[in-house]
């Protein structure tokens, strides 16, 4: 074999090794898809209809509002969960506040004027930051014992009757730990940016998290929007704050010990989503990065569980699933590679190119088309311009993070850099 046969061989294999991890990943999402169409055919929703509580019934609830330096949002969030559809004597709202700036005097101000009307409302200061969002919350159930949690990032509004339709979900399911609403986007028409995170997002929350929850596999908790049971919090020891994915990492410990999560579409949480790149990808950033050092403790024993195995294996698939930028970098780079030691010519890569594009297509129509149809996003026009925009944009994140997931997978410690947010 010549040197340069050598060295095509070599940039062939580690070409495959990249692709046969996408594709497995796609496969993932694929499997997804046509178990939602199954259940869409069938008439299947969300599965977590629970009838209301009966009002001497309705248990008491701590609602958490991490903030750290948001000042114009602050106000809006704290009079959000005030006029929540709960009895002011069991409804404890906390804003967990770790802010540098004016957002802490602020807050103060509103929350002076809140309890003088009545509502129980908490400023919790701490010394310093540390664990982040995770020791911000790990310090605000020192103070409150109430058993179930509701928690809201600071940009969030719920609709009135969010507890009342959440609540009685995890009530009537003595081994839910959690119960995860659809989050809702106020900014999703604001820009092109906007509208590609929405595909993604609805996606996620549409087919990927409602059959999930289904089928009784593991989905995770999305750090907003929810409401856990404080045994199940307590029955693993709490937060832990070594990743900057602390609710996917408490999801897993909380499943192997037993519990599971509810899923509900509706009534879905507004929020807001980044409407600038350089804020996007500090958000996917920092999403990859949790998700591999949860990865890296967790992948055994998940294998490990006494579950199912597609359980198992689509548990595992989860939390590897951001592992698709690094291989997705690398297939570039060695397709670059191959095509220039073969003088060139790209033709043998061929039939490659059309199993990408092919897999490509499928797992993005299949994952967007539906709930983009279903919540009545737009037109079919917008929705292929928008829904054209995805792998460019994909390719430009596994480019930009790829060397950061890399170290992380190293060992590197990255510190959590919040999504600037602003009131709409």
């Amino acid at each position: 074999m010549t040197a340069q046969g050598l060295i095509v061989g070599l940039i062939d294999i580690a070409l495959t090794l990249c692709v046969v991890g996408m594709v497995a990943i796609g496969a993932s999402f694929l499997v997804l898809i046509g178990r939602f169409l199954y259940d869409e055919i069938r008439g299947v929703g969300d599965g977590a209809a629970a009838p209301p509580l009966a009002e001497a019934d309705l248990p008491h609830v701590v609602l958490q509002i991490p903030v750290f330096n948001e000042p114009r949002v602050v106000e809006g969030a704290l009079r959000a969960a005030v006029v929540l559809d709960w009895p002011r004597e069991k409804l404890h709202i906390q804003l967990l506040d770790d802010s540098t700036d004016e957002t802490t005097e602020r807050a103060a101000e509103i929350i002076a004027e809140l309890r003088a009307a009545g509502h129980d409302v908490a400023h919790v200061r701490r010394e310093d930051r540390s664990g982040f969002k995770a020791g911000a919350c790990a310090a605000g159930l020192a103070l409150n014992d109430a058993p179930f949690v509701a928690m809201l990032d600071v940009d969030f509004r719920p609709p009135a009757d969010w507890l009342r339709k959440a609540i009685p979900v995890i009530v009537a399911d003595p081994k839910a730990g959690f119960v995860q609403a659809r989050c809702e986007f106020a900014n999703y028409r604001k820009n092109w940016l906007t509208r590609v995170q929405g595909l993604i997002l609805d996606a996620h929350f549409m087919i990927e998290q409602r059959t999930r929850a289904n089928l009784g596999w593991l989905f995770q908790f999305n750090g907003t929007g929810g409401i856990w049971r404080r045994a199940a919090i307590d029955s693993v020891g709490g937060w832990l704050d070594y990743s900057l994915t602390e609710d996917l990492d408490l999801t897993i410990r909380t499943a192997l010990a037993g519990w599971h999560g509810r899923f509900i579409s509706q009534p879905a949480i507004p929020g807001q989503m980044p409407e600038g790149m350089r804020d996007w990808r500090r958000q996917q950033r920092r999403w990859s990065n949790g998700f591999i050092q949860v990865a890296q403790r967790t992948i055994r024993p998940l294998w490990e569980a006494p579950w199912s195995l597609a359980n198992r294996i689509s548990s595992i698939a989860l939390v590897l699933h951001q592992v698709f930028f690094p291989l997705c970098a690398g297939a570039i780079i060695f397709i670059i590679l191959g095509v220039v030691a073969r003088g060139f010519s790209a033709s043998a890569y061929v039939p490659l190119f059309i199993l990408i594009f092919v897999m490509a297509t499928s797992v993005v129509v299949g994952m967007t088309l539906p709930p983009y149809l279903a919540l009545k996003r737009g037109s079919v026009w917008r929705y292929l311009a928008t829904m054209a925009m995805l792998p460019p944009l994909f390719i430009y994140l596994a480019v930009a993070n790829a060397p950061k997931i890399i170290q992380t997978a190293r060992g590197r410690q990255e510190q959590f850099k919040r999504t600037p947010k602003k009131e709409h």
